[in-house]
């Protein structure tokens, strides 16, 4: 099958640091082509793939000074995925509805994944407006926000299986990965650690517009002497810190789409505290990858019963759901269905009944 994956150009894929959505791009691409499919990635320049690379900007925009609008960039990236349309089976995009007007009048068909938080008032009407676009979730708790979206599927992010490895002892302090942002819960998770008298490891990124919350709710509580801030880490990096840790912490104040975070912790062994919100009780088996919480005081009884986990088992759960194999296999699937519907001039949904998919 020949595929094209359209990525964002705000980090490489794979991003040298923080970037959820340009990762699972990479893992998803790569698997494509391991699995034999003819696949080019439309990526900033300094991407590195097994696939054919189409770079319409140089570098990652995140991380060029000189950029001042990045849509600009993307619009250039947009048209040059609809010029060479007739070169592919099917194009997936992964750049939230900015494609819509460009895809729209496609003749190749397209998918969808949308990867961000869709409780946003404003995005209702352009999905409503393009309806007839097939969109994707990453769980199935992402779509409530959107009902009017064109829904075929929802599929999982999935890692290799062989980029972390399990750590079957359990170490002496708790993990805390992501942005450090009012949402995901940073300063709870220092409490938690505080009350629990366990360390705690912070590996994280401050946006720019996340400087103020940072500054004002968050710096001064670093100097805690439980508390380590190891600031943005990488890829190799995170098996060590999170296969090391006792319990990877996710106590989000939000309705997470997906969490990658959760499935890297769960391919090492190590289990999730996670608050019972978004995709969380889609992603963790309730006691045997983790303990879904709902209050602090539940957190800390978690922390408290986290080695009566089985850490083989956590690794179990992640070899059984959430493979970078098994999110390709979905995904061709989908593939499939969409070109069907396309060739057949048939709907979707009426496919979709007939195949029983995702």
């Amino acid at each position: 099958m020949r595929i094209a994956q359209v990525a964002p150009l705000f980090e490489a894929v794979p991003p040298s640091l923080y970037g959820g959505t340009e990762r699972v791009i990479y893992y998803l691409t790569e698997e494509l082509v391991k699995e034999g499919h003819e696949v080019t990635l439309f990526a900033s320049g300094d991407s590195v793939t097994n696939a054919e690379l189409v770079a319409t900007v140089g570098q990652s925009l995140r991380l060029n000074g000189n950029c001042t609008d990045p849509l600009a960039y993307h619009i250039v990236q947009m048209e040059e995925v609809i010029r060479r349309a007739d070169q592919f089976d099917i194009i997936h995009f992964h750049t939230d509805y900015l494609h819509f007007p460009f895809s729209a009048h496609c003749s190749t068909p397209c998918i969808t994944t949308l990867h961000g938080r869709l409780d946003i008032p404003d995005l209702q009407s352009v999905y409503r407006m393009f309806q007839q676009q097939p969109v994707v979730s990453v769980s199935d708790n992402q779509r409530l926000p959107l009902p009017a979206a064109n829904w075929i599927g929802t599929v999982y992010h999935g890692l290799p299986v062989h980029l972390h490895s399990l750590q079957e002892e359990a170490g002496k302090y708790l993990a805390f990965i992501g942005r450090i942002s009012p949402e995901k819960g940073v300063d709870k998770a220092i409490e938690i650690a505080i009350q629990a008298n366990c360390p705690l490891k912070i590996a994280a990124k401050v946006d720019r517009e996340d400087q103020q919350y940072y500054k004002e709710n968050i710096e001064r509580l670093l100097a805690h002497p439980l508390i380590e801030y190891v600031g943005e880490i990488n890829e190799k990096q995170k098996t060590s810190f999170l296969g090391n840790a006792m319990a990877l912490l996710f106590p989000i104040d939000w309705i997470e789409p997906f969490g990658l975070v959760m499935i890297e912790a769960m391919s090492c062994g190590t289990p999730v505290i996670a608050f019972k919100k978004g995709s969380v009780p889609e992603v963790i088996k309730n006691g045997v990858s983790g303990f879904m919480v709902e209050t602090q005081e539940e957190a800390l009884h978690a922390v408290s019963a986290i080695t009566r986990l089985s850490r083989r088992e956590v690794r179990r759960v992640f070899e059984e759901r959430f493979t970078a194999n098994r999110m390709a296999t979905d995904y061709v699937q989908l593939y499939e269905l969409i070109i069907a519907g396309k060739r057949n001039n048939m709907p979707l949904d009426l496919l979709m009944e007939q195949q029983q998919v995702l």
